[in-house]
């Protein structure tokens, strides 16, 4: 069986965007060579990527692009390959169809077709999106969470997760850090403690 695995670029206080929209790519970040290929490596290693529609539709802006810009550094073109090629789920009520190898799963069967999809898929299926990430830990189905904390204090944005005030215990599963002083942490939920 499949886990899902939300990725997500954080500041120390949990907050992913601190401007509405700008959905971790902030000013606040420190994404130097050494994470993107961190980075890249991690999502070479996932089985697939299912994204709600606000971080399809960024991702989709800029990527798809990138793998072919001579401009910019060979780490962003190859993320911009690994994300383009990387079988997609875009999970969205307002769209239907989708560039990039990519499916839409919409409508109110969305989290059922999830669920199957988690049960017939082999390793890591990579969750981008707050309000995606946060319908799966509602459901029982966030396995894991892949946090790279930057060393920044927001104060104020948009939090991990949306509109989720429930406690949910988690088991420490690796940490990593890296010359930026960003820190990874990686997590496995308890099922148990996440309500269904």
């Amino acid at each position: 069986m499949g886990r899902f695995v939300y990725l997500m670029n954080v500041s120390v206080d949990l907050l992913i965007e601190q401007v509405p929209g700008d959905n971790g790519a902030g000013e606040w970040l420190r994404i130097d060579e050494e994470l993107h290929r961190e980075l890249n490596a991690r999502s070479r290693d996932f089985a697939l990527l299912v994204q709600g529609r606000l971080f399809y539709e960024l991702m989709e802006e800029y990527w798809p692009r990138s793998r072919d810009d001579a401009s910019l550094p060979e780490v962003l073109r190859e993320y911009g390959e690994l994300w383009t090629s990387k079988p997609k789920i875009l999970v969205s009520r307002t769209r239907h169809r989708a560039d990039h190898n990519t499916q839409v799963f919409g409508g109110d069967d969305a989290l059922v077709r999830l669920r199957a999809l988690r049960a017939s898929t082999d390793g890591a299926i990579g969750v981008g999106g707050a309000g995606l990430a946060t319908q799966l830990l509602r459901e029982g189905m966030l396995d894991e969470l892949l946090l790279y904390a930057h060393p920044s204090i927001l104060g104020f944005g948009r939090p991990l997760f949306d509109d989720y005030d429930l406690p949910v215990d988690l088991d420490l599963l690796e940490q990593q850090r890296f010359g930026s002083g960003v820190t990874m942490h990686r997590y496995a939920v308890r099922q148990g403690d996440a309500a269904r």
